[in-house]
C-alpha cells in the first residue's frame, strides 16, 4: 500500500491515551492508515518538526450563519476555524428571523439550510435543529433518521419575555409562531416527551437522540434587568451579568431535571455554563435523577475571559461572561472532569451590527454574541497547561468527548480509520491576540490583548492541508457530516 501522504516527525496526541506518542501518521483516502514509527512509502511528505499532532478540534457549539447569509458567513468563519486547527464544527440554528429567516417546517427549512452551506466551508460541518413551532415536533423523527442531526436544541429556555439581546414583547412575529401558538415551558415539555419516544422507538440511537439547553429564566431576567438598569454606578459587562444573575442558570437547570425526569427523556446537554451556582444545579439534578445524563459544557471565553474584560460592550454574550471567582471554579471542574467539553458558541456578529455607532460602549445596545472557534485549541492548550491539565485531557476536551457526545466516531482521535483531521501545534510559540490577524469577518475580538503559548501551525481536514504557517492553503471542501457517522 503506497500511502497519500505520509505526517513524519509527529509528537501525536491522543484523547485517551498517557503521554504523547512520537510517531508518523499515513494517510490514504482521506483516513488515517497508519501510526507508529515506520517511513512508509507515500507519494507525498510532510515534516511536523516535532510539533504536537492532535486530533482536529470538534468545535460542538457554534452559530454559523446567524448574523449574515451562510454563503457570506462560512467561508470567513471556517477559514479562522481551521487556523485554529477546527476541523469540524456543529451548527446550531432554528427557524424563525435570523438564520434563514424562514418559518414553518422542517421538510422545506432543512434542504434549504443545506443548499446555503454546500461549497462554503472549509472545515467538516453539521447541525443541531431546535425546534420552535408545534408543527416541527412530529418533524423530530425525520429529523433522527433521514437528516442525521439527532440532537435537538438549542433550546432557548429565556426567549419568553426576552429576545436575543434584550427584553422583547415580539415573540410571535420574531419566532414566526402561529398565533395560537407559545414557545414556553409546556412547548419545551412535548420536546422532551417527542425526543423521549425517539429514545424508546430507535434504542441504537438512543444515547445520541438528546436535547440540549440554554439555560436562563425569562421572568427573572425581565425583573432583574429592570431593576439593574436603576443602579447608576453599576456599569458594563458586570451589570449585564448581574441582569442575568447565575441563579436565572440555576433555575432553569432545575426546569430540564423535571422536565426530562418527567418525560422519561435519558439524554439531555446543559450548554455554556457560566457559575458556580448554575455548575452546582447541574451536579444537583444529575444526583436526583441518576436515571438522566446530563452533558455539561463550557466555553473557552468564560474560561478565558471574565466581566473585567477591557473590550467591555464588544465582549456580551448570552450567558453573560462572570466573576473571576466563577471563571476559577469553571476551571477547577474541567480539571475534576465535571465539565465534559469546551465550545465556543462562536457567532460572529461584525462591528457594525455589534453596537450602536453612538454609543458603542452600552452593553443594553449591543448585540449578543462574539466569535472565536480559532482561539480553541490554542487557548485551552496555553491556559490549561498552566493549570495541570494533560495534554491527552486537552485532545478529551476539545476532540474525544464531543465526537462521542453527538456520534461523529470517524474523527476525534488519531487512529487508523479515522478521518484524517489532524491540527500541528507549536508548544513553544507565544503570541498575542490580535483581531487584524483574524481570517474571521468580525472586525475585533474579545480576545484582543491575550498572550497564548501554543500555536496551531497546520491544519489537515480529511487529509487535505486547509492551513499552513498563517496562510489559507486549502479550498472550501468540507463536507456536510450526518450523525451517527
Amino acid at each position: 500500500m503506497i500511502l497519500d501522504l505520509m505526517i513524519q516527525n509527529a509528537n501525536i496526541v491522543r484523547p485517551y491515551a498517557n503521554g504523547i506518542q512520537p510517531g508518523n501518521i499515513g494517510i490514504r483516502e482521506g483516513k488515517i492508515a497508519y501510526v507508529g514509527t515506520e517511513a512508509l512509502e507515500a507519494k507525498s511528505y510532510f515534516d511536523a518538526a516535532e510539533r504536537l499532532a492532535f486530533p482536529g478540534v470538534i468545535d460542538a457549539h457554534t452559530h454559523i450563519g446567524i448574523y449574515q447569509s451562510f454563503e457570506k458567513d462560512a467561508p470567513t468563519e471556517t477559514a479562522s476555524a481551521v487556523s485554529g486547527g477546527v476541523t469540524c464544527m456543529l451548527h446550531y440554528v432554528r427557524t424563525g428571523s435570523l438564520y434563514l429567516n424562514q418559518g414553518g417546517s422542517w421538510k422545506y427549512f432543512f434542504p434549504a439550510l443545506l443548499k446555503a452551506n454546500e461549497g462554503h466551508h472549509y472545515c467538516d460541518y453539521g447541525f443541531h435543529v431546535s425546534p420552535i413551532q408545534g408543527m416541527q415536533i412530529p418533524e423530530m423523527e425525520w429529523m433522527v433518521k433521514d437528516c442525521g442531526c439527532p440532537n435537538f436544541g438549542e433550546v432557548f429556555m429565556f426567549y419568553g419575555s426576552h429576545g436575543l439581546h434584550g427584553r422583547t414583547d415580539k415573540q410571535h412575529s420574531w419566532l414566526m409562531l402561529d398565533e395560537d401558538e407559545q414557545y414556553d415551558i409546556g412547548h419545551f415539555d412535548l420536546i422532551c416527551r417527542e425526543a423521549a419516544y425517539l429514545q424508546k422507538k430507535y434504542p441504537d440511537l438512543a444515547e445520541l437522540i438528546c436535547v440540549s439547553w440554554h439555560c436562563e429564566t425569562p421572568e427573572i431576567l425581565r425583573l432583574q434587568e429592570q431593576l439593574v438598569r436603576k443602579i447608576d454606578d453599576l456599569k458594563g459587562l458586570v451589570a449585564y451579568s448581574a441582569a442575568r444573575p447565575p441563579h436565572s442558570e440555576a433555575v432553569a437547570i432545575q426546569v430540564v431535571g423535571a422536565l426530562a425526569h418527567a418525560a422519561g427523556l435519558t439524554q439531555v446537554n446543559i450548554l455554556h455554563i457560566t457559575s458556580r451556582e448554575a455548575m452546582e444545579a447541574a451536579l444537583a439534578v444529575r444526583e436526583l435523577y441518576p436515571e438522566i445524563t446530563f452533558g455539561l459544557e463550557v466555553t473557552a471565553g468564560h474560561l478565558l475571559l471574565d466581566d473585567h474584560c477591557p473590550l467591555g460592550a464588544l465582549a456580551k454574550v448570552n450567558p453573560p461572561l462572570r466573576s473571576p471567582q466563577d471563571k476559577a471554579y469553571l476551571w477547577e471542574k474541567v480539571l475534576d472532569g465535571t465539565l465534559e467539553w469546551v465550545m465556543t458558541d462562536h457567532a460572529n456578529c461584525p462591528l457594525d451590527i455589534k453596537v450602536n455607532p453612538e454609543n458603542p460602549t452600552d452593553i443594553w445596545q449591543a448585540k449578543a454574541g462574539f466569535g472565536g472557534t480559532e482561539f480553541l485549541l490554542p487557548g485551552i492548550f496555553s491556559e490549561g497547561l498552566k493549570r495541570g491539565l494533560s495534554l491527552n485531557k486537552i485532545a478529551a476536551l476539545t476532540s474525544g468527548m464531543p465526537a462521542k457526545r453527538f456520534g461523529l466516531s470517524g474523527k476525534g482521535d488519531i487512529a487508523v480509520g479515522k478521518d484524517a483531521d489532524i491540527a500541528l501545534l507549536d508548544p513553544n510559540e507565544t503570541w498575542i491576540v490580535q483581531a487584524a490577524n483574524s481570517f474571521s469577518a468580525q472586525g475585533y475580538t474579545p480576545f484582543e490583548g491575550l498572550e497564548i503559548t501554543g500555536k496551531v501551525k497546520a491544519t489537515f481536514v480529511r487529509g487535505q492541508l486547509q492551513f499552513h504557517e498563517g496562510k489559507i492553503t486549502g479550498n472550501q471542501s468540507g463536507l456536510f457530516v450526518k450523525r451517527p457517522a
